[in-house]
């Protein structure tokens, strides 16, 4: 009998050993796949970032930019005023932006940037389409789209924002569950 104890005792000493070089295993197998998956959705969302500028002249044309996106913080017009459709308290309803940067003379200095979520309304590209870089100034622009909602003063100039109410009704849940 003593012999058999002796005998379970060594192989109890074994198995926690065996089971510690497993979790480490696993434990590496499963950064791995985190690691794999966080790189995969970082793709993903790259990949859907359809920011780009739509030329209509040698001066005239416009941005048409997604928000939080690559282009957006080259522009500088992170502090547009948008709001997500798909936050559920909001039941699809939201805000696009449109962001003008004019020099110190108010004359604008940039193309404008649509910062949209969704598509682009045709109502607001034929707009941006009429402007002119260096021609254009910001009473143009008010006499346009009207009063800004954002100002934004900056060393070369102003950035005005103008905020644009959207509606998606597939981000509406309405309530129902």
């Amino acid at each position: 009998m003593i012999r058999t104890v002796n005998q379970f005792t060594e192989g109890v000493r074994v198995t926690p050993r065996l089971r510690a070089v497993d979790l480490t295993a696993l434990a590496r197998s499963f950064v791995a796949v985190a690691l794999l998956m966080i790189a995969t959705i970082a793709f993903a969302a790259s990949w859907d970032d359809d920011s780009h500028y739509v030329s209509l002249g040698p001066r005239s044309g416009y941005y048409i930019v997604r928000p939080g996106s690559r282009l957006s913080h080259q522009l500088g017009v992170g502090a547009a005023p948008t709001i997500d459709t798909a936050d559920p308290f909001r039941h699809g309803y939201g805000a696009d932006a449109l962001a003008f940067h004019f020099n110190n003379a108010g004359l604008l200095s940039a193309p404008p940037a649509y910062i949209v979520q969704a598509n682009p309304n045709e109502f607001y590209t034929l707009r941006l389409g009429s402007l002119i870089r260096g021609r254009t100034t910001s009473r143009d622009v008010e006499a346009i789209f009207g009063k800004p909602q954002n100002i934004e003063r900056r060393f070369d100039g102003v950035v005005t924002y103008y905020a644009i109410q959207v509606y998606n009704p597939f981000e509406d849940l309405g309530g129902r569950r």
